[in-house]
């Protein structure tokens, strides 16, 4: 789970996320919301992703101004729980 959420928060190629998908939702103002456990078990699911699926969120009042700070400055905006699961990566990463 921490490097499914450094792989689509920190990972980078020139700046914006590296995860064709996640660009895409970042791009149009979503929020990095929250990862899922073993959420697609199936046999692509497990294959693809380790099962692992990531929820995007849109706060429609946001999406304006999120858009714009990743399309600028790079930045992504992501929940709580995603930055807590990148601290802990980084925290006990030897990367």
């Amino acid at each position: 789970m921490r490097l499914c959420a450094w792989y689509l928060y920190g990972e980078k190629h020139r700046g914006y996320a590296l995860n064709p998908v996640a660009n895409f939702h970042l791009q149009n103002g979503a929020v990095l919301w929250r990862l899922n456990w073993m959420a697609d078990t199936s046999p692509r699911g497990i294959g693809a992703s380790c099962g692992l699926m990531v929820n995007y969120r849109y706060f429609l009042e946001d999406t304006a101004s999120n858009s714009a700070a990743y399309l600028g400055t790079k930045q992504i905006k992501a929940s709580e729980h995603v930055l807590s699961l990148v601290s802990q990566f980084q925290q006990n990463s030897k990367l």
